[in-house]
C-alpha cells in the first residue's frame, strides 16, 4: 500500500490512484452504514428467514406462509434466503435494498444521512437529554456548513423517533437507570445448549498470579483473563490474557479468538501434537451486566453476525455458573504456579508471591493454552461424564459444525471501537496523529462537501487506522503519514498527552506525543529494576504491541514478544486439579 506523505506529494499532483491502496481493504457489511430503520427491518425479517436458510429445502407452502408473515412475495422470500446464505449469515444481507426513492425508502443523500446520524449521537443520545428540536437545529447548521441542502425538519424528527427506545434510555438516562432496565429484555435461566457453539458464556477475572517482565524478570503485577466456554461441550472456546482491564475491545478480541480456527494460533505458540477444534460463530453469547457488554460496538457486531446477546439478571451470579466455575477451576490450576497470590490473603499466608514470581505474560498464555488442549479438554469432566473434547466431537457429528467465519479480519474490525473524523488536506488526524494514504485523494479533493468519516482502530497499535469509504462500504487501511513513527498503544498515547498537559504545554501535537512516549519508555526501562509500577508499564506496552496483528495478518491472542522460551522459565502443566461438576 502506498502511504506517501502529502508533504512529499500534494494531493492535487495527480488523479491516478495506486490500486495497491485498496489491496488490504476490509468490507463494511452494514454494521454502521445501514439506517436504524433498515436495521430494524432486517431483524424483523431474520426471525423468519434464518430458520428457512438452515433448511435443505423450502416447500412452497412454507414460503407462502413466510411471505404472508413478512408481507413479501414468495419470490422475495427465496431471494432473501439466497442472499443470507451467500453473505455467510450476516444480518445486514436481509435489509431492504436501497432504491432511488419510493414509498418507505430513504431519499436523502448518504452525506445528509450521516449528518443526521452524527447529530442524533451528539445532541440527542446524551445525558443532557436534549429534545428533537436541538437535533433539527444541529442538522441544519451542519448541512449548511457542508454545502448541502438541509433535510426537512420532519425528516429529522422521524429519524429521531426511529431510535430504539432501549438505546435512548441507556444513553439518556444511564445503563442502570430504571427506564433502561424496564426496556431491557428479561433474562432467565442459562439458555439450553443442544449443539456446539449454540451458547457461549464469557466473563473476566484478575488472574491469581504475579507475573514478571520479559527484560528483567521483575514482578509487574496481576493480569486479567477473559474466557469463553461452550456450554454444550464445556470446551473452552477462546481466551485473552492482558494487563488492560476489561473493556468492549477485550470482549471482541476474546470472541474473535473463540470463533476462529486455532491451528495457526497453536503453531504460533510452539504447541504441537494437540487439537483445538472449537471454532465457528456462536449462536448466543451469555454475559453479565457489566458496561463492556452493553457497548455499541459489541451489541451491533453481535447482531450483524447473528449472535444473540443474553444478559443474566443483576446480582444473580448463579445464572452464569458455568463460566464462573470454569474461572474457579482455572484459578485452582494457577495456584500451582510459582508467584500465585491464591484466592485471598488468609490462604496465601506468608507465601511471598512477588519473590517467587517467574512467568511472563506470554509464558502464562502458553501455559494456559497447554493446560486447555493438553489436560482440560481430554480429562473426563465430572459434570458431563466424558471429556469436553469427546462431547464436542460427538456434538459436531450429530448436529454439524457451527457457521464458520468467512473473513477473519472483517470479523475483528466489526468489534473494534469507532471514531468519526473529517478528511483534511493532510489526510486524517485522530488524537493528534496524522494518517495518510493515496486512497484518500478523492476524499481530500471533495473534503469541503463531505461529512466526518467512520474510523475504527485497534487500541494495541495506533500506527494504522481503518477508514470507511462511504461509497464502496469498505474499510481502507491507512498508515501514519510519518512512516518512521514507532507503533504505540492507546495507553501510552493517553499517558503522554496527560504528561504534556501537566507540564503546561499549550499545544499538544504529534511530535510532542511521540517524543514523550519515547522518553517514557526510556525512563521506564531505567527504573525497571527499582520500580514495580514502571516495570508493569513496560510489560503492558510490550504485550499490547506484540498482540496487535500486523497488516494483512489474521488476528490472534497475545503474541510472544521474545524468542526466549527456555524450559527453565516455563512451568510444566502437571498436577492439575480434577474438573469439578458444573
Amino acid at each position: 500500500m502506498s502511504t506517501r506523505s502529502p508533504l512529499q506529494q500534494p494531493a492535487a499532483a495527480s488523479t491516478h490512484i495506486d490500486p495497491e491502496a485498496w489491496a488490504n481493504a476490509v468490507p463494511e457489511r452494514g454494521t454502521l452504514t445501514l439506517s436504524e430503520r433498515a436495521w430494524i427491518e432486517a431483524k424483523r425479517r431474520a426471525t423468519v428467514i434464518v430458520p428457512l436458510a438452515a433448511s435443505d429445502r423450502i416447500p412452497s407452502v412454507v414460503a407462502r406462509a413466510a411471505s404472508e408473515e413478512l408481507g413479501l412475495s414468495e419470490r422475495s422470500i427465496y431471494a432473501l434466503v439466497r442472499r443470507y446464505r451467500r453473505a455467510g449469515g450476516l444480518l445486514s444481507s436481509l435489509a431492504p435494498q436501497s432504491s432511488p426513492g419510493g414509498r418507505g425508502k430513504a431519499r436523502l443523500s448518504r452525506a445528509a444521512e450521516q449528518i443526521i446520524a452524527d447529530a442524533i449521537r451528539d445532541e440527542y443520545l446524551t445525558r443532557q437529554k436534549k429534545r428533537a428540536e436541538a437535533v433539527v437545529r444541529a442538522v441544519r447548521e451542519r448541512a449548511i456548513a457542508a454545502g448541502i441542502t438541509p433535510p426537512a425538519a420532519n425528516t429529522v424528527r422521524a429519524r429521531v423517533g426511529a431510535v430504539k427506545a432501549e438505546l435512548a434510555a441507556r444513553r439518556r438516562d444511564g445503563a442502570r437507570s430504571a427506564a433502561a432496565r424496564r426496556l431491557a429484555p428479561s433474562a432467565g435461566m442459562t439458555p439450553l445448549a443442544v449443539r456446539p457453539m449454540a451458547v457461549l458464556q464469557i466473563d473476566h477475572t484478575p488472574v491469581d498470579l504475579i507475573l514478571v517482565d520479559d527484560a528483567y524478570r521483575k514482578s509487574v503485577g496481576r493480569p486479567w483473563l477473559t474466557v469463553a466456554i461452550d456450554v454444550m461441550s464445556r470446551c473452552i472456546a477462546g481466551f485473552l490474557v492482558s494487563f488492560d482491564p476489561p473493556c468492549a475491545t477485550s470482549v471482541g478480541l476474546c470472541l474473535t479468538h473463540a470463533a476462529l480456527p486455532k491451528d495457526g494460533y497453536l503453531r504460533h505458540l510452539g504447541i504441537e501434537g494437540f487439537d483445538w477444534p472449537v471454532e465457528g460463530k456462536p449462536e448466543r453469547l451469555y454475559v453479565d451486566n457489566a458496561a463492556e457488554f452493553h457497548a455499541d460496538a459489541l451489541t451491533r457486531g453481535c447482531e450483524q453476525h447473528g449472535i444473540e446477546l443474553d444478559y443474566r439478571p443483576v446480582a444473580t451470579p448463579h445464572f452464569g455458573g458455568i463460566v464462573e466455575r470454569l474461572i474457579g477451576t482455572l484459578m485452582m490450576m494457577v495456584h500451582e504456579l510459582p508467584g500465585t497470590t491464591f484466592s485471598n490473603p488468609a490462604e496465601r499466608g506468608e507465601y511471598d508471591s512477588d519473590a517467587t514470581a517467574c512467568l511472563t505474560l506470554a509464558e502464562l498464555e502458553r501455559w494456559l493454552a497447554l493446560a486447555i488442549v493438553g489436560r482440560y479438554h481430554n480429562e473426563v469432566h465430572d459434570g458431563i461424564d466424558e471429556p469436553p473434547l469427546t462431547r464436542w466431537r460427538r456434538g459436531v457429528s450429530a448436529s454439524g459444525s457451527a457457521c464458520p467465519v468467512s473473513d477473519p479480519r472483517a470479523f475483528l474490525v466489526d468489534f473494534l471501537p469507532v471514531l468519526r473524523r473529517p478528511v483534511t488536506r493532510e489526510g486524517v488526524r485522530a488524537d493528534h496523529i496524522a494518517y495518510y494514504s493515496d486512497a484518500l485523494r478523492p476524499f481530500i479533493a471533495a473534503r469541503e462537501s463531505l461529512p466526518s468519516f467512520v474510523i475504527r482502530r485497534d487500541p494495541r497499535d495506533l500506527s494504522r487506522i481503518f477508514l470507511l469509504d462511504p461509497e464502496d462500504n469498505t474499510y481502507i487501511e491507512v498508515a501514519c503519514a510519518r512512516q518512521e513513527r514507532p507503533s504505540i498503544t492507546l495507553f501510552e498515547h493517553r499517558q503522554a498527552v496527560a504528561r504534556l498537559k501537566a507540564e503546561g504545554l499549550a499545544q499538544v501535537d504529534e511530535e510532542a506525543i511521540f517524543r514523550a512516549v519515547a522518553e517514557q519508555r526510556e525512563v521506564a526501562r531505567t527504573a525497571a529494576a527499582r520500580t514495580r509500577s514502571a516495570r508493569r508499564r513496560i510489560a503492558r506496552t510490550e504485550q499490547i504491541l506484540a498482540a496487535a496483528p500486523p497488516a494483512r495478518d489474521v488476528p490472534t491472542s497475545a503474541k510472544l514478544s521474545r524468542e526466549q522460551k527456555s524450559d527453565d522459565n516455563l512451568v510444566a502443566v502437571t498436577q492439575l486439579y480434577p474438573v469439578t461438576r458444573w
